[in-house]
């Protein structure tokens, strides 16, 4: 009798988490998507959850959409790694960036802001309520675009350094070992606009395969397309410029 009431225990612990408020809902995926449980990558799906401190990893076609309880939501983007809610203990730490690039739309609370944070390897982001793009290249270089609102950037590894205000149209880059510069304003939003092309091509291209439905698939092979591509803006620390990326490739037939 009483093994019996522990194993409904357990089994009711795995059907109800212990904090539904910290997890996460896939809305969209398409492409290579997983999450690792317990060091094993699985495929993610749409209706899926995502749990805190588990990584999510995208192969060179992935790309999700995932909704947080309190509506806000984040979308992954191919060759991307990140880790959900890191510190399951404190439900403003949202995500942690590693390589990639994400778009993060951080719902306001009835109007009123709602505190986030997104941590790359060389920022910490603090968000209120706004739409931005967060973009990490394989020097842990981080670039941060608002398209609305208004966040607050700080450099990871120097926390004593003044954090600097970004509003919509403003960017940031963040090297490692230089502190924080000016922002910069993207005229005529250029960076944004190529971006969301960049994006709607990608989405609206055909491709065959993808993900399996909820079985475990090889992780994406690092490699010289592994991270974040250039965007083609001078920096903002002195450091050259990046060289211009590719044009990206023409919509499909009717888009």
């Amino acid at each position: 009798m009483v093994m019996a009431m522990a194993s409904g225990v357990v089994c009711m612990a795995q059907m109800f988490p212990a904090n539904p408020a910290a997890t996460g809902k896939v809305v969209h995926a398409q492409g290579q998507v997983q999450v690792l449980k317990d060091e094993v990558p699985w495929a993610l799906n749409v209706g899926d959850t995502v749990n805190p401190k588990q990584e999510i990893l995208t192969g060179t076609d992935g790309y999700a959409k995932i909704q947080v309880p309190d509506g806000s939501v984040f979308e992954i983007f191919p060759n991307s790694r990140a880790t959900f809610r890191s510190n399951q203990g404190n439900l403003r730490e949202l995500i942690d960036l590693w390589v990639g690039r994400i778009k993060v739309h951080i719902e306001k609370l009835n109007g009123k802001p709602n505190p986030n944070r997104i941590q790359t390897p060389s920022a910490v982001i603090s968000v209120r309520g706004t739409t931005f793009d967060v973009t990490v290249d394989e020097q842990e270089m981080t670039l941060v675009l608002v398209e609305e609102g208004q966040v607050a950037v700080q450099h990871a590894l120097m926390p004593f350094s003044d954090a600097k205000i970004l509003n919509g149209g403003d960017y940031l880059r963040v090297y490692k070992n230089q502190p924080l510069a000016q922002k910069q304003f993207d005229k005529g939003n250029v960076l944004q606009k190529m971006m969301r092309v960049m994006a709607d091509v990608w989405l609206n291209t055909p491709r065959t395969g993808g993900a399996g439905a909820g079985a475990a698939s090889p992780l994406p092979v690092p490699g010289p397309t592994t991270g974040a591509p250039g965007v083609g803006l001078p920096g903002d620390t002195g450091a050259p410029a990046p060289p211009p990326s590719a044009p990206p490739p023409p919509p499909p037939p009717g888009f």
